[in-house]
C-alpha cells in the first residue's frame, strides 16, 4: 500500500482516500480512491505485471464494439498500476432474483453477442489441445489431489475417451468468435446508469460460440432452472443469427457446459489445495451437478457420468 501511495503522490492524486474494494481468485487487488463524492478503482496487478497489457488491449477491443468496459483514466504499465472508471459495488449476484433473471439474463445475453463481434486477431485459440488441457485439470486436481482417488486403467480410458468426444462437439460448433472466458455473475455489474458492465475479461480467446453463454447460463456460484435457461440460450442462438435446430443447439451449449465445468472442478480444487482459497469449497457441489446431470443425459458421456458420481460419493 505504501506504494501505491508514493505513485499517487507523485501523479497527483494523493489527496484521494484509498480504501480496499476487493481481491479477485488471482494475485490482482482492487482499490476504491475516493475525493468529494467521487471514486475511481485502482487495480494493482504489481504481483501479476503480464497480466496488464492484454487488460489494456482487451478493453480496447470491447470498446471498439461498445461493450460496456471501465474506461482507463490513469496507466502505468510498468509498476502494473491502472486508474479505471468506478463502475460501483453492484454485481449480477448481489441482485439476481426469480423476478428479475429473465430480464437481466437478456440484456447480459445482448452483451454476447456484442462482444463476438470484437476483433479476435492475435488472441489465442480455444483449440482442441487446450481444450483438452483444460479438462485434464480435474483428473489431477479434483479427483487425484482433493479426492484422492487413483483411476484404473479402464476408468483412464473411460475419462480419456469422453474429454475427445466432450472436445469433437466443442470443436463442432461455429470457432472464432470473441470469448470472455469468466462472464459470470461475479464479473457482471449494473453501472450506477443500470448498464451491463463488463469486467475481468483480460484471459480472452477465440473460440466456440457457445462458452460464454454457459458461464453465463450454468453459473458456478447461483442455479436457475434448466428450461429456462435452455429457453434464454435459444434466444442468444436467434440474437446471434445461427441457424440450428434447438436440440443441435442445446447439445453444443451442454458439451460446451462440460468442459467448462470439468475444467472448473479442477480449477476449484487448485484454488484450494495450491493457493489457500478455501472460499470456492462451497462452490463444487453445484459445479459438480451441473456435470453430473448433463453428462448422464447423452450416451456418449454416461458411462463418465457414472463413473464420477461413484468416485465423487
Amino acid at each position: 500500500m505504501h506504494k501505491i501511495g508514493a505513485w499517487l503522490e507523485g501523479i497527483g492524486w494523493g489527496e484521494w482516500k484509498i480504501e480496499v474494494a476487493s481481491a479477485d481468485a488471482s494475485f490482482r487487488s482492487y482499490y476504491r480512491l475516493r475525493r468529494q463524492g467521487e471514486s475511481y478503482i485502482l487495480m494493482d496487478s504489481s504481483l501479476m505485471l503480464g497480466s496488464l497489457p492484454p487488460f489494456v488491449e482487451m478493453n480496447e477491443r470491447l470498446s471498439a464494439v461498445n461493450v460496456r468496459v471501465p474506461r482507463i483514466i490513469v496507466k502505468n504499465m510498468k509498476l502494473g498500476y491502472l486508474i479505471l472508471e468506478d463502475f460501483g459495488s453492484t454485481h449480477y449476484l448481489d441482485v439476481l432474483n426469480e423476478q428479475n433473471y429473465r430480464e437481466l439474463y437478456v440484456k447480459a445475453i445482448d452483451e454476447i453477442v456484442k462482444m463476438q463481434k470484437a476483433d479476435t486477431d492475435g488472441l489465442p485459440l480455444y483449440d482442441r489441445a487446450f481444450l483438452l488441457f483444460e479438462m485434464d485439470l480435474m483428473q489431477e486436481w479434483y479427483l487425484e489431489k482433493y479426492l484422492g482417488v487413483v483411476l484404473s486403467a479402464d476408468q483412464q480410458n473411460i475419462l480419456k475417451e469422453t474429454l475427445e468426444r466432450i472436445a469433437d462437439v466443442v470443436l463442432e460448433q461455429p470457432q472464432g468468435v470473441f470469448v470472455h472466458r469468466d462472464f459470470h455473475s461475479r464479473n457482471i455489474m449494473l453501472t450506477p446508469k443500470n448498464e451491463v458492465g463488463v469486467i475481468d475479461f483480460q484471459d480472452a480467446r477465440a473460440g466456440a460460440v457457445t462458452y460464454d453463454l454457459v458461464s453465463l447460463l450454468k453459473d458456478c456460484y447461483i442455479e436457475w432452472p434448466g428450461d429456462e435457461m435452455n429457453s434464454l440460450a435459444l434466444y442468444y442462438r436467434d440474437q446471434a443469427g445461427l441457424k440450428v435446430e434447438d436440440a443441435h443447439f442445446l447439445k453444443w451449449f451442454d458439451f460446451m457446459g462440460l468442459q467448462r465445468h470439468i475444467k472448473v472442478l479442477g480449477i476449484f480444487s487448485r484454488l484450494h489445495l495450491r493457493d489457500g482459497k478455501d472460499g470456492y469449497l462451497k462452490d463444487i457441489p453445484l459445479t459438480l451437478k451441473y456435470v453430473l446431470e448433463t453428462a448422464s443425459r447423452y450416451p456418449e458421456t454416461q458411462d463418465f457420468a457414472t463413473m464420477l458420481k461413484d468416485l465423487a460419493n
